[in-house]
Parts: structure tokens; sequence; C-alpha cells
């Protein structure tokens, strides 16, 4: 029964590598169970009037892991192909990222099913604040703090923020994070995803030996974590030879003008037609020869149809869930790939949001400098913990990082005891 209602090919992988993990664990039978299974399971309808004058019902999710180290974090997204098996997935990995971040945080997901991109500013505010109205009796800022994602941004915060506010009578910023700053959201939040991502991925090269100023990435999504990963990348002296985003993919062997590059996709609304570019196959994309390859879109994108042909010597897994398990045995048995798995790469957003969320309940707000500096030295601890946990158990990075944080939720659990 539980896996019918989570039938879903994304929830189907997070729950293989969750099994892959807690065998190597030895997870006894009853905490494996409480450890796999988020605690609820949210759907609501959200009617909406559009602007045409016709009414509309969307579907709208949240799933909250755990709760047992902390309220759940997670984002909000919008997009055609949210369900709830996509949503469960997102809200376990997010739990074990932050577990293995050491945030007090269990993992939480929500998501619309909606086309942002087919939808005015005003319809937007409708499904937002409906939504948000709906998700009253289950959030909180010590039960479940919500952040953007994939079609939602800081005004979606700022929304929810208000409907949530305006229930309690007085301003409660600490109900999302990912907020604009004028409403004590935090500095350097929008682009906390995407420099993680770079950060580490320029670590790893030092790792192997790779000097960054002759080092190549290529960059798969061109959204808010790419392109704030290609721009920190580009300060780092590593060359951006290609990006990609819904509308197609461009190259420019000797690298591409990231500042410039962000600002056209904010004129034109793609990187498309990108002056001193050339159009590639979007396909081609991730099998480019390159130093880091940075897959910053959807999930699945990897697979056992291209994972041999990977001409990278660094994968930093931006997105959630991009490599399957199947692409994750062909790399493995490889052997020439470093891998930062989605869980410590990905993991800058929600750590910045952890601090914005501090800054929150103690009224207190941080420089850029001093959000970023604490970032990059959470970032540092986390991925040499995976690294030196992989390498003393004979393990690849994935399963390394997941351990590691199942572990955590894992003992908390057992410490805790079940209620009767």
């Amino acid at each position: 029964m539980k896996e019918q209602l989570l039938q879903h090919p994304v929830f189907k992988m997070a729950a293989e590598q969750f099994d892959r993990s807690a065998d190597f664990l030895g997870l006894t039978e009853d905490v494996r169970e409480r450890c796999k299974w988020p605690k609820r399971l949210i759907t609501v309808t959200i009617p909406v009037k559009r602007d045409s004058g016709e009414t509309e019902v969307f579907f709208g999710y949240r799933v909250q892991h755990h709760l047992s180290r902390g309220p759940v974090k997670g984002g909000l997204r919008f997009h055609p192909n949210v369900d709830i098996g996509e949503v469960a997935a997102l809200a376990m990995w997010m739990n074990w990222k932050c577990a293995l971040m050491g945030l007090p945080f269990g993992g939480g997901k929500g998501g619309v099913t909606c086309d942002p991109r087919t939808m005015s500013p005003h319809e937007l505010e409708n499904v937002t604040r409906r939504f948000a109205s709906e998700m009253l009796p289950f959030i909180g800022p010590e039960v479940d703090v919500m952040a953007p994602d994939m079609g939602t941004n800081e005004q979606t915060m700022a929304w929810i923020t208000d409907v949530y506010s305006t229930h309690a009578g007085h301003l409660v910023p600490g109900i999302v994070t990912g907020k604009p700053v004028i409403l004590q959201g935090s500095e350097g939040r929008t682009a906390a995803t995407g420099h993680g991502v770079a950060f580490l991925a320029a670590r790893a090269l030092k790792r192997i030996g790779v000097k960054h100023d002759r080092a190549t990435a290529v960059v798969q999504g061109f959204g808010n974590v790419g392109s704030h990963a290609a721009r920190t990348l580009e300060s780092y002296s590593i060359n951006v030879i290609a990006v990609s985003d819904v509308s197609g993919a461009i190259h420019n062997a000797d690298g591409l003008d990231i500042e410039t590059l962000m600002q056209y996709v904010k004129d034109t609304g793609s990187v498309k037609d990108f002056p001193g570019s050339e159009s590639i196959d979007p396909e081609s994309i991730l099998t480019m020869e390159c130093d880091v390859l940075m897959p910053c879109a959807l999930e699945r994108v990897i697979t056992e149809k291209n994972a041999a042909d990977l001409k990278c010597k660094v994968l930093a897994e931006g997105a959630n869930g991009p490599t399957t398990p199947n692409a994750d045995a062909i790399i493995e048995k490889r052997d020439d790939i470093f891998l930062i798995p989605d869980i410590l790469c990905n993991a800058g957003g929600v750590t910045v949001s952890y601090f914005e969320w501090v800054q929150n309940l103690q009224r207190f707000q941080w420089s850029e400098q001093e959000v970023l500096s604490k970032l990059d030295t959470m970032l540092a601890q986390a991925f040499d913990k995976v690294v030196n946990y992989a390498k003393w158990n004979k393990l690849p990075n994935r399963v390394a990082a997941l351990s590691l944080g199942i572990k955590e939720v894992a003992d908390v659990k057992s410490q805790r005891g079940l209620y009767p």
C-alpha cells in the first residue's frame, strides 16, 4: 500500500538509495521503517479565478518527512509535472541533507501542479496565497519552513509570509526563508545553492590535482542554481564553455562571459542566440569533454544510456537526483569520475536558509560576507567528512553521504523511542 501511494520513478530511486545505505548501516527493521516513510503527506485543492474569468482547480502538495530533529525544511516548486511521489522523494533527500550538514531540521518539500510560465503575476499570487492558507494548520517556524524552488522565488515567499503573518496578527519572518531582504531575508540566500555547488566543485578539482586556471566546466540548467554556479566558477578562473536551459544549449570553446550571459537571459528569457556562442544539441551537453559537469536542472538526466559516455573528471550534482541508480553503477565501475552527490553538492541553499531562520529568531542581520564565509566553512567540513568516510569504509561518495545523514536520523529515532 505504501509503495502504491508513492508510485513514482523519483521516489523509487530515492528509496533504492536509502535501502542501499540502510543495508550498509545494518539498521534494524523497526528503525529502518520509521526512517524511510514520511510523517505527513498533505494534498490540497487550490481553486483560483484566472484572468479570463474562469475558475481552475490546481492540486498542491506538502510532504513532511520527519520532525524528529526539528521543524521540516524544504522548497516549494511550481511545475506542470509535480506530484505527490516526486515531492515525497525530494522531502526524503532533504532530510538526509539537513542531517549531513548538521542542521536542526527534518526534510520537507511542497509543490503545486501548474505551469508558472503561462500564468500572470496576479494568477501566481492567487495560487500562492490560497496554497498558503490551506497549509496554515501544518506550517510554522517550529513546524515547517518553506523556501523557493523551481518556478518560485522571493516574491512567492513574500506572499506566504503575508498570509501567515496576517493570520497570526503580527509579522512572522521565520515562517519561510528565501524572502526579500527588506522582509528580513538573508543576504547571500539567492546565490547560495549555486555558490555552494561551484565551491565544492573547485574543492574536488584541487583534490584530484586539476588547476583552476586550466579547468573547464559545463552547466546543464542555467536557472538560479546553474547561473550562480557558473558565476562563482568564473570567479575561480574556471572556464565555463557550455550551458543550457529549456530553450536549448550554447557553446564557446574559449569560454562564455557569464556576467553578460546572465544579463542577456534576464533581458530575453533564455540563453538562445547569445552573441559569441554557437547553438548545440542540448542532449550533447552532458557528454561534452570537460573537467566539471554540473547538472543543475531536473532529476534523472544521467542514466544508463549516457553514463558510460560522460567525459568529465568531476560530476557536481546541482540538481536533486540527476543521476539514476543504474547510472551510479556504471560511474562506480568506471572509477574515473569524482562524484559530489546532490545531498552534499546543493546543500548551500538549505544551509543559508538555516542562517536566515536563525537571523529571524534573533532579529539580527548578517552581512553577505559573513553568510558566505560561514557557508564555505560548513561545506568544506561536510565535504571532508564525506570523502574521509567514503575512504575509510571503501564506499562510493553517494553512499557515504547518504549513510552519514541517515545514521544521524536513525540515531535520533532510536534515542527518542517510539510513542505508543
